[in-house]
């Protein structure tokens, strides 16, 4: 301990001086072969897979703010694949596939810690939904394990199992392969290797028109100029339909605050990750010791990262009740991101009707579990001008033919 004391003490001095750059700052150039929209982790994911699995590394990342300001840095950093229909199943086993080596791959510690998650149950028709679940997931090679009330009083023993609460837990489905990342290293951890592999990161730089001619894109207008390229990748999340607009495309998407919160740090007490749909709130214990909170949407549209004090209400009475050694901690911070859903709550990862134009968004409250998946395909379906069979059932012609993808259950908190 000294020496460890000694040893801050001795580098104090020094400040940030001397420390490399984590990614460069440049200028933007006139012109790209690909523009991405937006500099969260999708984005940045998305630019990253283009340069190291499609060789186009003369691509621009626009980012309004700074990186990994938006949804990227204000989500609970759950992973997880445990989906209902086969095509979201594959999507995020993927990206939970990607999450597994992705530390390895970046060369940059993303903190992926599989301590399982456990969606409970408490009445007769939650435990059939977890239990058909359940045979979809096993049918597409996925984990998947009912529990009862003892397993998950074994596993977290500050749950209430008493059978006289308002909402008792009658089991529940676990992931053990599922769990935690943490959400800015993902974002710095892709954002440094996108560099390296020459992808320009513009961070203060607000798109605020983009440019069609004869039905194909030309470029973006923003605060920093004009910038030219035939290509253009559109990720900004919760903004998705208002970038879009820009290029004369209205879309299926609603967006609407999503709130979370973390207690002061306490010691271990739960080493896993906890979620109910019924009772729209979910728990993890983070490094720090802070116990993570989170719940659903505020139920009206707003571009406001704050929401409504009901949320917070109803969450934290259903919480008390099911971990009541919770009621005695202080709320630290409470914070809100912006999420853009479709009308099945699954994504839109998609070519569009303007040519050299692709969308990627609706991820509503599930975008952070598959940034790398997502970033994957949309990196191939911008590269490759088609979607790649793991997202073409994403796309926006499912809302004309009516094959959506309805994924309200699996979401685990209720849009």
């Amino acid at each position: 301990m000294k020496y460890s004391l000694w040893n801050l003490l001795r580098q104090a001095p020094r400040g940030h001086r001397d420390w490399p750059q984590a990614w460069r700052n440049p200028e933007p150039k006139e012109a790209y072969d690909v523009i991405i929209i937006g500099a969260g982790g999708h984005g940045l994911a998305t630019a990253y897979y283009l340069a190291k699995e499609h060789g186009i590394s003369r691509t621009a990342v626009l980012e309004k703010g700074w990186l990994g300001g938006g949804n990227t840095g204000r989500n609970t950093t759950i992973v997880r694949s445990n989906y209902l229909w086969d095509e979201s199943a594959h999507l995020y086993e993927h990206s939970l596939r990607l999450f597994e080596t992705l530390s390895q791959d970046l060369n940059f510690n993303v903190m992926f810690s599989p301590r399982g998650v456990i969606n409970l149950a408490h009445n007769e028709h939650d435990l059939k939904e977890l239990r058909r679940r359940g045979h979809a997931c096993r049918l597409n090679g996925i984990d998947y394990e009912m529990v009862t009330p003892r397993e998950i009083k074994e596993i977290a023993p500050i749950i209430n199992i008493s059978r006289s609460i308002r909402y008792p837990v009658l089991g529940g489905a676990m992931q053990r392969r599922a769990g935690n990342a943490r959400h800015d290293a993902v974002a710095w951890g892709l954002a440094r290797r996108a560099d390296e592999l020459g992808v320009d990161i513009i961070q203060n730089c607000e798109v605020t028109g983009i440019d069609v001619r004869d039905g194909r894109v030309t470029g973006v207008q923003t605060t920093r100029g004009a910038i030219r390229a035939n290509r253009i990748g559109a990720v900004p999340a919760g903004h998705a339909s208002v970038v879009a607009s820009m290029a004369g495309l209205r879309l299926p998407v609603e967006s609407h605050a999503l709130q979370a919160m973390v207690t002061e740090p306490v010691k271990p007490v739960l080493d896993t990750v906890i979620m109910s749909n019924t009772v729209h709130v979910y728990i993890s214990q983070s490094d720090k010791g802070e116990l993570v909170l989170g719940a659903g949407i505020d139920g009206y549209n707003s571009y406001s990262q704050k929401g409504g004090i009901n949320v917070i209400e109803h969450q934290l009475e259903g919480l008390c009740e099911l971990y009541p050694i919770v009621s005695r901690l202080k709320i630290m911070r409470v914070w809100g991101g912006i999420v853009d859903i479709a009308p099945d709550a699954s994504p839109i990862i998609s070519k569009t009707p303007i040519e050299g134009f692709y969308i990627n968004c609706g991820w509503g409250t599930g975008g952070f579990k598959a940034t790398p998946g997502s970033g994957w395909v949309f990196a191939h379906t911008i590269a490759q001008d088609r979607p790649h069979r793991l997202n073409e059932a994403f796309d926006l012609g499912r809302f004309e033919s009516g094959l959506l993808i309805d994924e309200h259950g699996a979401a685990a908190v209720a849009h």
